[in-house]
């Protein structure tokens, strides 16, 4: 067929970029459109071995699409438990890669939040009464732990570990090349001139972010790494990295000047795999922690030597 190569029944690599799942779905088993799109959202799809029900999902040159007519449904964060923590004062959750924090304008549902009230309101509890004060947040494509406050109490002490730079948060990221363990310090700045955000050598403008990053594993043309933050900025991981060398596998902004060989994934390869704060209330320490994600795990596979 035109634009793929079979590898086996219903298997296929993608040789043109553009396309939606659906789309390609539909172009190669020649269904319907509600047929293409109902095997993606029911979890019938997966790229490059990791489960995708976004119709609108757009592959990539590379990619391994495969049609899986007796797959079992998909991980549902909504059904079941995502809660990490959860006591009177804060909450913590596992958030799944392609959920939102929190919500961008009064119109997006199905963030973290909402997330959230789901569980409770199964646990028979109050959904819509108990505040929740946002503490940090991590991207939309990143998955992880995220904390929020339940009383102001909370919220306030937990902002004030966040700016004395107390709480411990460690991310595991992939990241394209060779990388070598470094601290990664810089000044960041929403637009560093050509509309993303980025380091500026005008230090008066911009905002100190300090990275530490761990090689732990080399993989085919990328490096696991263990990241910690000292400063929590906006977009910090990502813009270190690719900044250095090394942007981050399946990143979809800070690539503009890499020359690299790209390599391909169905989700950003950023995962908050712990957390650990003084509780603000009790004061007992918290250290939580996070699995690796099967899609996650499934692209580090694809890479292995």
């Amino acid at each position: 067929m035109i634009g793929t190569t079979t590898l086996r029944a219903d298997v296929w690599t993608v040789e043109r970029p553009g396309e939606t799942l659906a789309a390609f779905v539909k172009a190669r088993t020649a269904v319907p459109w509600t047929v293409a799109k109902r095997q993606v959202a029911t979890g019938k799809v997966f790229v490059d071995g990791a489960c995708v029900t976004q119709v609108e999902f757009r592959v990539a040159v590379g990619q391994q699409v495969e049609l899986r007519t007796n797959a079992p449904k998909p991980h549902d964060p909504e059904r079941e438990g995502i809660l990490v923590f959860d006591d009177a004062h804060v909450v913590v959750i596992d958030k799944p890669a392609g959920i939102s924090s929190v919500p961008y304008d009064e119109r997006e549902t199905g963030t973290a939040m909402d997330l959230i009230r789901g569980a409770w309101r199964r646990q028979g509890r109050a959904a819509t009464t108990t505040p929740l004060h946002v503490i940090h947040r991590i991207d939309r494509a990143t998955s992880g732990l995220l904390a929020f406050a339940k009383t102001k109490r909370a919220e306030m002490g937990m902002a004030e570990q966040l700016r004395a730079h107390t709480m411990e948060r460690t991310y595991v990221c992939v990241a394209h090349g060779v990388v070598s363990s470094r601290r990664i310090e810089s000044f960041l700045v929403a637009d560093r001139g050509d509309g993303i955000r980025g380091s500026t050598t005008r230090h008066e403008q911009g905002k100190r972010a300090v990275t530490h990053v761990t090689a732990l594993h080399a993989l085919h043309g990328a490096t696991v790494c263990e990241v910690k933050l000292e400063t929590g900025k906006t977009h910090q991981i990502r813009i270190h990295l690719s900044e250095a060398g090394h942007p981050l596998i399946g990143e979809p902004v800070y690539i503009r000047n890499y020359t690299g060989s790209l390599l391909t994934s169905s989700r950003m390869m950023l995962h908050a795999a712990t957390l650990g704060f003084v509780h603000p209330v009790t004061g007992a320490f918290v250290s939580l922690s996070s699995p690796l994600p099967p899609d996650f795990t499934a692209v580090v596979q694809r890479f292995e030597p």
